[in-house]
């Protein structure tokens, strides 16, 4: 029997479960076996089910109290998804692993029951439409200005729950997520660019452990993907030097062929009037390279005026 116990701090929700319990499965099939712990975290976005995200604490409001776990010992390691995670990394951690990418786009779910739709022009005039991320809300504003967009909290399970009731006319959630819960037949629409461009990272997890663990660290580097790693570093390069934070109008999209690196930003005005876009080739050996370029394009065309 291995000696050797990994713990990994988690969120209680059951997409932080599955992503926790995926990392924990691959752990136990490497050479060295290592027996695996989930140690369940809430967090203060979990706690508040009812403010609107950017209201009470923005970026890390999913990813602090998990960090702290492994910091202060009662973890040794910390599953994410890195859509959440500062692209600052907290004193002390380290982003030692990104294990290959899910599907990264967003999707409309609509009523049980109710009308299929090919195209997001088909959705009736003023439809309702349930998401409380500003990135969604600005590019949907951008190709429906009619749209009603109001914020919606809670796990999947519930925001489920609240489209059915009739609640909301349609509501936006990530693809990953949703095949990860199995729950892959909701998703009436996928909005793939260059409809919707997908959030930072969208679709990647991002494990954390302590910088000076380095056994953790070589255990969690033989599950890492060197593409999505490349494209990660690329997008949140982006995003770290546009200092936008994780809930700016930003959309991006990273591609890696061979040893190219291809990488696509967009920023919008909060109402979508407003749509900045645009592209860099890099290599993969420097892919944050890539995310300051466009950065630095996007600046150069007014993104600080968006931003603020």
């Amino acid at each position: 029997m291995s000696q050797l116990t990994l713990r990994i701090a988690t969120r209680k929700s059951p997409l932080a479960l599955w992503q926790a319990n995926y990392t924990a499965d691959r752990l136990r099939q490497l050479p060295a076996q290592p027996t695996v712990e989930l140690v369940p975290i809430v967090t203060s976005g979990d706690t508040n089910q009812t403010d609107a995200l950017r209201q009470f604490g923005g970026t890390g409001v999913f990813t602090r109290e998990v960090q702290k776990a492994v910091l202060d010992g009662r973890a040794d390691l910390a599953v994410h998804s890195l859509k959440d995670l500062p692209t600052q990394s907290a004193d002390g951690l380290l982003l030692a692993c990104v294990p290959e990418r899910a599907p990264r786009c967003d999707s409309l779910l609509l009523p049980v029951g109710g009308p299929a739709v090919t195209s997001l022009q088909e959705l009736p005039a003023g439809a309702r439409v349930g998401t409380g991320s500003p990135r969604r809300q600005a590019q949907l504003l951008h190709h429906r200005p009619d749209l009603q967009l109001s914020e919606i909290r809670g796990n999947v399970d519930t925001r489920l729950r609240k489209l059915d009731e009739g609640q909301y006319d349609a509501i936006i959630l990530a693809e990953a997520g949703l095949g990860r819960l199995g729950l892959a037949e909701r998703i009436g629409l996928v909005l793939a660019p260059p409809l919707i461009f997908p959030a930072v990272s969208q679709g990647a997890l991002g494990i954390e452990c302590r910088a000076d663990d380095a056994v953790t660290r070589d255990l969690l580097a033989q599950l890492a993907c060197p593409v999505t790693t490349a494209e990660v570093l690329a997008e949140r390069s982006l995003l770290r030097t546009l200092r936008a934070g994780c809930h700016a109008p930003l959309g991006v999209w990273c591609s890696v062929e061979q040893q190219q690196l291809t990488l696509t930003g967009v920023l919008l005005s909060h109402d979508g009037c407003t749509r900045l876009e645009q592209t860099v080739c890099g290599m993969t050996t420097e892919p944050e390279v890539a995310g300051q370029q466009v950065a630095e394009l996007l600046l150069g065309c007014g993104a600080e005026a968006l931003l603020q």
